[in-house]
């Protein structure tokens, strides 16, 4: 579904360059859940926006379902982290999510139930007469989410989205995304800096180096279903998949006991 080939990114030029990405080979199958992790600086936001369109790497590919991105896709939605930013204060709930519906081929009533379904599907039922400032951040969030799934996008890009809330909010956001991915079946790529988040939420977990960033480690998770916050944490598999994220994290080699 997405397919990222040979992957260089540089901001400037002469001898204060910095080299953000360099040579990055990653694929995502259709319906996977992919969480990228990597020390700070690593270039994951990066990464990301140059998935989105957002901006032109330096050099390599990028394809979603076989075509080359030279711009943001319609098939495309964006989650930041800063909720606060990514929402319009003006606009009422409903407004916020219908607002990208606009692109399409959908009259006002259609948008509107768009809406609704979309603030349904992550708990914010009754919510969409008001307005930001009137929510928590985890709702606000919650709305960023909604507003992403309003589209029907084919892939969502989601960069840190939980690293401005608090830590239980946080979770009850992992098991939402967990809840929608698999309601929907949309392909996920979530940017995150916490290792036990992205064994927790993904299929697989792809490490990415200090910068410039290349593919350090590539991890599938295999918990058992359904993941729920205290038994999935307690499993061993769980364990010993983050102990083996953080070593890769830190580039520390595994030693055999």
């Amino acid at each position: 579904m997405l397919e990222i080939t040979n992957l260089t990114h540089t901001y400037g030029t002469g001898p204060t360059a910095h080299h953000a990405i360099d040579g990055l080979d990653l694929s995502v199958a259709d319906g996977e859940l992919l969480c990228i992790v990597g020390p700070s600086g690593a270039g994951k936001s990066t990464l990301l926006r140059s998935i989105a369109g957002l901006i032109r790497p330096t050099g390599g590919q990028v394809r979603i379902d076989g075509v080359a991105v030279d711009r943001t896709p319609d098939n495309l939605a964006v989650v930041f982290q800063d909720y606060s930013r990514s929402l319009f204060p003006w606009m009422s709930v409903e407004d916020n999510v219908a607002l990208p519906l606009r692109r399409k081929s959908m009259d006002k009533a259609q948008r509107k139930a768009a809406a609704a379904e979309a603030l349904e599907s992550v708990g914010l039922t009754g919510a969409g007469k008001k307005y930001p400032f009137q929510l928590s951040g985890g709702m606000q969030q919650r709305v960023a989410i909604a507003r992403a799934l309003a589209y029907r996008p084919s892939l969502m890009l989601m960069d840190e989205p939980f690293g401005s809330v608090d830590a239980q909010t946080r979770e009850d956001l992992e098991d939402l995304v967990l809840q929608v991915r698999g309601h929907h079946r949309m392909t996920i790529v979530l940017i995150t800096h916490d290792i036990d988040e992205s064994v927790y939420v993904g299929d697989r977990v792809v490490v990415l180096s200090k910068a410039p960033a290349h593919v350090v480690g590539d991890l599938k998770v295999d918990l058992p279903g359904p993941r729920d916050q205290i038994s999935t944490r307690e499993h061993p598999d769980f364990v010993h998949l983050r102990a083996e994220v953080g070593r890769l994290v830190r580039g520390v080699e595994r030693t055999n006991v």
